[in-house]
């Protein structure tokens, strides 16, 4: 008999532990990896201990919450203050039986400093740094001591002889489990905790040991309005007696060129600054180490650092031991202390940036003396690390960076203005050097100035990006349809470097609305993006309220040129307000996120109502429209076979439909009713005036956007816009006519109005303009436009080339819910349905997923004639299974099989 497992459990959206959060009282979800038949939730138990920075247990207790919940019960102990730590354990009951089943292990949630804790100064550099790409990135630094004694650990300590930790006992406190073995008392330090944010970017030290993992800290936020705060736990690198702590700081988005044309500098700011608070609790108290008027300051050996262009270090210049305590700063000067207001600290919602993995060069070719052509096999966002021989001093070694060759040379001119290129002047010694503040967008690099012979492993390539958990995988019987799918989950990957761009290479780099609004759903099906794109709509809020309630084309904001500014409403970019926090929703279940972002969603609907009028058609306006189909020229990227204000209206129904179901899942009854029948009266008026013999009316985006939107009257007229949609595919020859509005509901037209066959044709077509089509011609991610490479492998003319852009990837989300059959119908998954509808030739397919609730999955093959299913049910969810030529059924947790007629 299956047993009930321990849950595992999760603090909000945070990864463990959770260090510095913002939240008093944060909400827990778990999930069980198996449970009993029938078993069913009836309670849990949570049980906490929380302990203030010196060790003292201000409350332990123990609560049965009585609920069938999993996912985000609300926190039953009391409120954090700021600086508490709570360790938590949980176990459930089956509703049945009343058996208890095992405790989980513990986790963590600790609160952050409040605003009214900051003692720490915002500093820089007091000296003149000068202006733009000459300005050396500063180090800053001082000393501190600690009173003598033993450090104590308060992380988790390994069994004696076990390759893993212990497992508590079941009786033990959460605290106890979680805890060091050595009493708290045995030892001077209980307790370090830095946190630190920076106008700029910056990486700390302590004792010469770079604190944490986490990359281009604090992040992209606008400034003015919301600096993340990073919080780490240094118990480890702090030490009795002498202390320094150091950091490098660079310009990043703070004050580094941003933007296309040219770009814009000091767009937050021409002064780079810390902020950093060291508190070490020791028995004889809390000893706090801030940034302040006492810190020394450098120009750095970073003689170049931007995001776009690349970085340059000088060996040469690197002060050894500077993060040390008995450096000699006597030549260092004084730093200046800045204005910063403390109420705009916050805690990040998302994962930190970090190096996720290494990739080796598939194959290095020399082009010349001391030149390498390095091709990693993969595009991708990341940045070099070279292990470089010892050389003379002055030796320059540069990497320049690019996603495709021509004539079998790196190809740059889709870069536009970045020179993503990077350099090193050694010192003379052998040295392994990794830039810090810049990543590029890049599958091949040329190395030259090497010195001597470059081994395949001396320039490895650090894939870097928002360390966000995978979610979901996708399999099938073809291997083309399965590089397509790996192509949408890097281009994900490429593009989420903490916020989600539109490319990872070029001098842009922006978050474009339009581009996440249409991949969202994909987004959140392969990765738990939930707490990155949380975090990003508070951007999108802040920024939309700065404009009035237009939802800008791109968040963070950035003076832009040409028609892009001054900033206006643009359908499909600005309905990111209303539509992604829905699409989250569904995946999370998590009704906070709606009510935040609720007044982002409706000022946008509002805005848009009267912009539209009393006709309820958005026809006024700039309007990208289908922007980048097929049938848009090089240099004109917004001309499309479809009509714009078509386009615009379609989006306004839905985005007006998607604040009514949005009002009704918060219970605002009046609202919900208010924006029903705004939808219904755009609806009404797209009817009257699109669904007419326009050419520009009867393409493949319009009747998708239609039967997509739900603006057809009946069903009748649903099957009659599907049919007519096959018709324009197969006269298209069975190519894709669809750009950024149209291809993400392509497919889902097709299917859901019986044309399978028809989107089983566009998925497996191979004549440009197609998925594969890109495949063939060696993709390895998602393109911006259809013909990035033309057929013949050259380089398509236009400025729209980026070789990495996620939006025409929104398929993936279709293979998941259609070709493979695994789709969530209430939201967090906690119903799911189970409904492959094979197709094309394929002969198995799956997707696995790992929802709230545990993982779910879905595998179909053919096997003579027979069709044979397989699909596993979280426990505490059910499925809905509809398989074609079995009668419908629903089950409960556990793995089934389905046979059915091929």
């Amino acid at each position: 008999m299956t047993s009930l497992a321990a849950p595992t459990v999760r603090i909000e959206h945070h990864p463990q532990p959770a260090l510095g959060i913002d939240e008093e009282r944060p909400r827990l979800s778990w999930s069980l990896a198996e449970a009993p038949a029938g078993y069913g939730q009836g309670a849990a138990e949570v049980s906490w201990e929380i302990t203030a920075p010196d060790g003292t247990v201000v409350n332990a207790a123990r609560a049965v919450v009585e609920t069938d919940e999993q996912v985000l019960v609300a926190w039953p102990g009391p409120s954090l203050a700021p600086r508490e730590r709570a360790v938590v354990r949980v176990r459930t009951r089956d509703a049945d039986s009343g058996v208890w089943g095992p405790l989980s292990d513990p986790v963590v949630a600790e609160r952050g400093l409040s605003p009214a804790g900051w003692q720490a100064r915002l500093v820089g550099p007091g000296y003149d740094e000068g202006r733009g790409l000459d300005r050396r990135a500063p180090l800053l630094r001082r000393e501190f001591t600690l009173p003598p004694g033993p450090v104590v650990s308060d992380r988790p300590v390994e069994a004696a002889g076990s390759v893993g930790a212990a497992s508590p006992a079941e009786d033990a406190s959460p605290a106890e489990a979680a805890s060091s073995t050595e009493a708290a008392g045995s030892g001077e330090v209980r307790r370090a905790r830095l946190s630190v944010t920076a106008h700029g970017v910056a990486e700390v030290e302590i004792n010469g040991v770079r604190v944490g993992a986490d990359e281009l800290i604090p992040g992209w936020t606008p400034y003015q309005d919301r600096l993340r705060v990073l919080t780490y736990d240094v118990t480890d690198l702090v030490v009795p007696g002498d202390n320094a702590i150091g950091a490098w700081l660079a310009d990043g988005w703070f004050r580094g060129r941003l933007g296309f044309e040219g770009g814009s500098w000091d767009v937050y700011g021409s002064h780079v600054g810390l902020l950093a608070q060291l508190e070490v609790t020791t028995a004889e108290g809390t000893t706090t180490v801030v940034t302040d008027g006492s810190w020394r300051s450098t120009p750095g050996p970073l003689t170049r650092s931007s995001l776009y262009d690349g970085e340059t270090y000088d060996a040469r210049l690197h002060p050894t031991g500077w993060s040390e305590p008995g450096f000699d700063d006597s030549t260092w000067h004084p730093v200046v202390e800045h204005a910063l207001d403390h109420g705009v600290l916050g805690a990040p919602d998302g994962p930190p940036v970090r190096c996720v993995e290494e990739i080796a060069p598939v194959s290095v070719t020399c082009t010349g003396p001391g030149t390498y052509l390095l091709d990693y096999g993969q595009n991708h966002s990341g940045r070099p690390r070279l292990r470089i021989p010892a050389a003379p001093a002055g030796t320059v070694v540069r990497v320049r960076h690019a996603e495709v060759l021509q004539d079998g040379a790196i190809y740059t001119r889709t870069l536009r203005e970045a020179a993503s290129t990077d350099e090193i002047v050694t010192a003379g010694d052998a040295v392994e050097w990794e830039p810090r503040f810049t990543v590029h967008g890049y599958r091949y690099a040329e190395v030259s100035g090497w010195p001597g012979d470059l081994a395949p492993g001396a320039v490895v390539s650090r894939v870097i990006h928002s360390d966000m958990e995978r979610t979901g995988w996708f399999r099938c019987s073809d291997p083309d349809v399965e590089r397509l799918h790996e192509n949408v989950v890097w281009s994900l990957r490429s593009n989420v470097v903490d916020i989600p761009t539109d490319c990872p290479q070029r001098d842009e780099r922006l978050g474009w609305t339009g581009d996440i609004q249409v991949f969202a759903p994909t987004a959140a099906t392969l990765y738990d993006v939930h707490g990155f794109l949380a975090d990003w709509l508070r951007t999108l809020a802040s920024e939309q309220e700065r404009f009035g309630g237009v939802a800008p084309v791109y968040a963070p904001w950035v003076p832009a040129r040409s028609f892009w500014s001054p900033q206006q409403a643009i359908a499909a970019w600005g309905d990111v307000a209303s539509l992604t926090p829905l699409a989250l929703y569904g995946r999370s279940a998590d009704h906070a996120l709606l009510e935040r972002q609720y007044p982002s969603a409706t000022s946008w609907v509002d805005l848009v109502a009267g912009l539209a009028g009393p006709d309820r058609l958005w026809v006024t306006g700039l309007q990208l429209g289908d922007w980048l189909d097929p049938t848009a020229p090089p240099e004109d990227p917004i001309r499309a076979q479809t009509d714009p204000h078509l386009v615009a209206t379609a989006y306004f129904a839905r985005s007006a439909w998607a604040v009514a179901r949005t009002a009704e899942i918060l219970g605002r009854v009046d609202d919900a009713q208010r924006y029903d029948a705004l939808a219904a009266e755009v609806r009404a008026a797209y009817r009257g005036r699109y669904l007419g013999e326009d050419p520009m009316h009867d393409t493949q985006t319009a009747h998708a956007l239609a039967i997509a939107f739900d603006l057809l009257p009946d069903d009748d007229a649903r099957l009659s816009a599907g049919a007519r949609l096959a018709e324009l595919v197969r006269a298209g020859g069975g190519t894709i006519g669809t750009g950024f509005a149209g291809t993400p509901v392509l497919t889902d037209a097709l299917s859901s109005t019986g044309q399978t066959d028809v989107a089983y044709e566009l998925l497996l077509g191979r004549t440009s303009p197609s998925w594969l089509a890109t495949v063939d011609l060696g993709a390895t991610t998602i393109w911006e436009r259809w013909d990035s490479m033309l057929p013949d492998g050259t380089v398509n003319p236009g400025d729209m080339t980026s070789f990495n852009h996620y939006a025409l990837g929104s398929v993936a989300d279709w293979m998941h819910r259609v070709v493979a059959g695994l789709e969530a119908v209430e939201p967090g998954y906690r119903r799911i349905r189970v409904a492959p509808r094979p197709g094309g030739g394929l002969t198995s397919a799956a997707s696995r997923q790992i929802t709230p609730y545990g993982e779910a999955s879905v595998s179909w093959e053919i096997s003579g004639d027979e069709l044979v299913v397989r699909f596993t049910v979280p426990v505490g969810a059910t499925a809905e299974v509809d398989v074609l030529g079995v009668d419908p059924v629903e089950v409960g947790h556990g793995t089934y099989e389905v046979r059915a007629p091929a």
